[in-house]
Formats: C-alpha cells, sequence, structure tokens
C-alpha cells in the first residue's frame, strides 16, 4: 500500500489531505484503489486517534509498553564493523491481536476461567496462541507449534519460549477451553455493548456447514447432509450462528451434518432466550427456516419475526405480482408491494429486483440452451444409431440432463416414442411449456417475505431483512479468512472446541472492523493485519570492544502506509522488547 495526498487551499492556508491506496490488478492493467481517507495527519487528528485507542484498549491505551527497557546504559565502545542482525520475527500482526485480544478482556477472563496450575506454560497463555494464530494465520495446531509460533513476536509478548508450546499442549488447551464456551459467549456480549453501544432488538440467525478430512468415526454429529461446501463425499457438521445488527457474533450451536435448518430454529432461539432473557427482539431468517409449525410456535410464544418465504408462496400472490398498483420503490431497480394477511395478523412483502430479474432470466436462457443442445445431441444419436436403443438408458440421459439443469427442467415436455421403421426403435419428442414460462416471466427477480411486525414500513422491512448478509458474511469470513475448513480433528470434543477458537477469532475480526471503521480505515481487518505483518522485531548484535555482547531486540520502523495505519488506529508501536542491554558475555 501507498500514502497519496492532495493539497486545498482554504481562506489563504494549504491542507494536505492524505489517502490510503493499494495496487490492484484488473485484466491486464494495474489500477490503485482507494483503501482509506486519512484526513489531515495533524496534531488534531492524533489526539483523536488517542481518544480512540483509549476506548478500545481502556487503560491500556497509555500504559507504558511492558516490553520496552528504559533502564539507563553507560556509554560502551563497539565494534562497528561486526554488528549484526538476529532472529528475525513477525511483529506487527500478533502484537494488534494481542490488542485486541485484550480490548475484549479476553486475557483477564481466561486467567479468572483457567486457573493456573502446576503447568510450564498456564492455559490462558495457551488459549492466546490458539485465538491469535486463527486470526493471523489459520493452521493446524501442529503448524502453529512447528512454525508459525516460533516465526512469531509472541514469546516476546507472552513470556514463554517456543520450546515450551508443542502441539499436544495445545490440544489439551482445547479441551480446557470448550467448557467455559457459553461464558465466553456472554462476556463477548458485554463487551460488545462496552465498545460499540449495540442493540439486542433485532438477532439474525443463519447455518451453514463444514465438512471433515477423515472418517471421523468417533462424532456422532459428523454425518452426510447437504453441504454448502459442494463437498457431499464428506462428512460434515452444520453450524448455527446468530449475530447481532453489526454482525458482531452473539453465540453459536453444532448440530448433526445431517439436520435441517428448519429444526434448529426452536433449539437456537430457546437457547438464546435462557441466555439473555426474553426481550421484544425480532429474528430474521432466510427462507431454509420457514415453516407452518415454526412461526406458529414463535406466534404462540410472543416473538417477532421477519423471514423469507419460500419460492412456492409465490403462487398464492399471482393476482398482486400481475397487478401494477401498489408498488412503491425502495432503492434503485428494487420495488415492493406489502399485503396484509387475511387475519390481519402477518403482512406479506412482495419484492422485485431489476438487477436478480436479468441474474435470474440470464440462467433460465442458460439452462434451457443446454437442455435444448442435449436433447437435439440425443435425438441425432438415436436417428443415426444402427441398433435397437435401451429405453431405460435413453430415460436415464434425459433424467441427467434435466438435473444438471433443474432451474428451466420445468419448461420442458418431453417423450420417448416407439418408432419401428427406426433402427433404434425409438424418437424423441419435445417441446416448451409456455405456462412455465410465462410464469418465469412473471416470478424472475421477485421474492416473498413475511412478518407479524405489522407497524413498520415496507422499506423498514426490506432494509431489516436485508441485515441477513451479516450472518452470511460471517460464514464467508469463517470459511475463507479464519479457515475452519476442513476439521482434521476426528473427536466430538476437539471438533467444537475447535469451532469455539474460531468463533473468539471472528469475535476480533468483528472489533478490529468497527475499530477500522470508526477510524476511517475501511472495513477489511485482512488489509491491515498483512499491513502491519511487515513489521517486523530483530536482535541487534553489537560486538563490545571489551569481549561481549549487548543484545537489543529492537522492532523496526513502519513503512509511510504502516505508520499511518497506526497513527489512524492511535496505536504506538513499542521501540524494544524484553531483551536488556547489557554486555553478554560469550
Amino acid at each position: 500500500m501507498y500514502l497519496r495526498h492532495t493539497t486545498i487551499t482554504k481562506r489563504g492556508k494549504q491542507h494536505t489531505y492524505w489517502r490510503l491506496v493499494r495496487s490492484v490488478r484488473v485484466g491486464r492493467s494495474v489500477r490503485q484503489e482507494t483503501v482509506a481517507y486519512l484526513g489531515e495527519l495533524d496534531a488534531d487528528g492524533r489526539a483523536k486517534a488517542s481518544a480512540l485507542a483509549e476506548h478500545f484498549l481502556g487503560k491500556r491505551a497509555h500504559q507504558r509498553d511492558l516490553f520496552e527497557d528504559h533502564t539507563h546504559v553507560e556509554p560502551l565502545k563497539v565494534h562497528v564493523d561486526k554488528v549484526r542482525v538476529e532472529r528475525s520475527r513477525s511483529f506487527g500482526d500478533v502484537w494488534l491481536a494481542w490488542k485486541l485480544w485484550q480490548a475484549l478482556g479476553l486475557d483477564e477472563f481466561c486467567v479468572a476461567a483457567l486457573p493456573a496450575g502446576r503447568e510450564k506454560v498456564q492455559w490462558p497463555e495457551i488459549a492466546a496462541i490458539l485465538a491469535l494464530a486463527r486470526l493471523c494465520e489459520p493452521s493446524s495446531e501442529l503448524h502453529i507449534a512447528e512454525d508459525w509460533y516460533r516465526r512469531t513476536a509472541l514469546p516476546d509478548i507472552l513470556g514463554v519460549e517456543p520450546d515450551l508450546v508443542h502441539h499436544t499442549r495445545l490440544y489439551q488447551g482445547l479441551d480446557q477451553l470448550l467448557p467455559h464456551k457459553r461464558a465466553l459467549e456472554e462476556h463477548l456480549k458485554y463487551c460488545y455493548g462496552e465498545l460499540f453501544a449495540i442493540d439486542y432488538d433485532l438477532l439474525l440467525y443463519d447455518v451453514t456447514s463444514t465438512y471433515f478430512e477423515g472418517e471421523a468415526n468417533g462424532n456422532h454429529l459428523a454425518q452426510r447432509g447437504y453441504s454448502r461446501d459442494k463437498r457431499g463425499d464428506c462428512k460434515q457438521v452444520c453450524i448455527g450462528l446468530v449475530v447481532t445488527r453489526g454482525g458482531y457474533p452473539l453465540g453459536y450451536e453444532v448440530f448433526a451434518g445431517n439436520r435441517t435448518d428448519v429444526t434448529t430454529v426452536e433449539e437456537i432461539v430457546e437457547t438464546m432466550e435462557e441466555r439473555y432473557g426474553k426481550a421484544q427482539r425480532v429474528w430474521v431468517m432466510d427462507r431454509g427456516m420457514s415453516s407452518e409449525d415454526n412461526l406458529q410456535w414463535l406466534r404462540d410464544g410472543d416473538r417477532k419475526y421477519l423471514i423469507g418465504a419460500p419460492r412456492s408462496e409465490l403462487r398464492q400472490w399471482s393476482r398482486e405480482l400481475i397487478d401494477q398498483r401498489g408498488w412503491q420503490q425502495v432503492r434503485d431497480e428494487l420495488e415492493v408491494k406489502i399485503v396484509d394477511s387475511p387475519d390481519g395478523d402477518e403482512v406479506f412483502l412482495l419484492c422485485r429486483s431489476a438487477d436478480r430479474r436479468r441474474k435470474e432470466s440470464a440462467m433460465h436462457d442458460r439452462f434451457s440452451k443446454r437442455i435444448v443442445t442435449g436433447l437435439e445431441s440425443l435425438a441425432r444419436r438415436l436417428e443415426r444409431s444402427n441398433k435397437r436403443a435401451d429405453r431405460s438408458q435413453v430415460e436415464r440421459q434425459i433424467g441427467r440432463l434435466l438435473e444438471r439443469n433443474s432451474r428451466a427442467a420445468g419448461g420442458f415436455l418431453i417423450t420417448v416414442d416407439e418408432e419401428r421403421s427406426r433402427p433404434s426403435g425409438l424418437r424423441l419428442h419435445w417441446r416448451e411449456q409456455t405456462r412455465w414460462r410465462d410464469w418465469a416471466n412473471l416470478t424472475e427477480g421477485t421474492y416473498v417475505l413475511r412478518s407479524n411486525v405489522v407497524d413498520w414500513s415496507p422499506e423498514e422491512l426490506w432494509r431489516t431483512y436485508t441485515q441477513l448478509h451479516e450472518a452470511e458474511a460471517a460464514f464467508r469470513i469463517h470459511k475463507s479468512d479464519l479457515r475452519i475448513r476442513p476439521i482434521w480433528h476426528q473427536r466430538a470434543d476437539r471438533v467444537q472446541a475447535h469451532i469455539l477458537v474460531c468463533f473468539l477469532a471472528y469475535a476480533m475480526w468483528k472489533v478490529l472492523q468497527g475499530w477500522q471503521q470508526k477510524a476511517g480505515l475501511g472495513s477489511s481487518p485482512r488489509t491491515v493485519l498483512e499491513e502491519l505483518a511487515r513489521i517486523p522485531c530483530v536482535d541487534v548484535v553489537l560486538p563490545l570492544e571489551n569481549g561481549g555482547n549487548m543484545r537489543l531486540r529492537c522492532v523496526a520502523r513502519p513503512e509511510p502506509s504502516t505508520a499511518a495505519i497506526l497513527q489512524r488506529l492511535g496505536l504506538r508501536l513499542p521501540s524494544r522488547l524484553r531483551p536488556p542491554p547489557v554486555p553478554i558475555k560469550m
């Protein structure tokens, strides 16, 4: 990334505004993309950044860094030509991750929940290593112990030597952390409120799956089911996640891999109400959770909901879809129409998007062309064949063709007729279903929402439902940036603990994202972590004339672009770490 500035003159005074840009390849060309607008990097901006850091880090923001050493040292003579650098370690990303761990109070929580024992490495440090590694460089416990931990400055930050961190200790750390899952979720909810003043009037719920490598025979939850990862060949577990309006994770539950989404609703709602009380919250869910039994159960408990309706329910609203009256535009190329239920207890919101319509229309056309091409090819083979064709085999080929192009399969009526005049004995006939095509043209880009919140405007209903993208984004980050998949653990408790560590890493991810947004640094935590990962700490070894060595563990000065990020966040890098600058005899 790079710093770019623009100079503007206002009332005779020059103002320099800075922005952070990065190079992005688009096709064969490279263009610069603005990551964040930094404004004027002046004293006033620095004061605001310092206040922001104090808000997130609390009293730690103004503490002298524990790893700096300010001991007075007498002047010593050094052999300049023999000065060398050793032990280069990644510092910036793990240091920021440690700050996030502290900002959420997880260091203090783990000290209280995981009391000290006779172990050489205490469990709070092991818990921190697991979560920080998952945020900075997701990998297996074996990789953490044998490679990653040794390459970072965490041994200096935590005071735990690399030789004491091995994969067995990390596995045991998972076992120690798992029993505190519920307490951790409640602790995080409290911290979100402290940091971001979050309201819990709206809860978003969604389900995803993550698959195993291996048989996972020791885990009763590992089952084959509908795979969102397109890995139907692997066993999996399903994860139901509840997040707030801004996407901050409140809690999750792990279900069997063959559990259907619709059967998880009652369990997850009751779990959240048991922990946080039964307040006047609105539950937002996608259409995979929609069933009459679920909706009736929510209504019987006086719970509010906003849920996507199955596409099949569009049939009952065909008259309203045709009628062009009552539609209102809530944003560019999106119209909505509200319809009351007969009993007045619910409202149905019909939504039609021009962008979505174009996309679905293009998909239908593409799949229809594939079906026609496949049928024409099969018909030619039957016409040219010199031997009798197997009718059942032909029908199976048609079935596979329709299965591969199921989006348009309903648009064709296909028959296989006997024809003795041909050597193959069969003739293929098909025609397009005009009623299917007419219905597709009417409903492309259209979907239905239903809710028992009857006093909201159509725009409020639609915009609230779109908050579900926060839950979808949480799953996307878990799978891409935090690499929750594939799961290599085979024991049920270790699988649960692995998911818990990913949950903690995502909580830190969201805090960093919220911190960035308040600092005007965009909303991409991975960009900040990667930029700070370029800051190393190194040992500068100074050979002394008296025969000894002085070893200084120094943190490199960041490049201007990285310094701008740190300044915007209100963070100050330590200049030196633990080893004191005193002569060491060789």
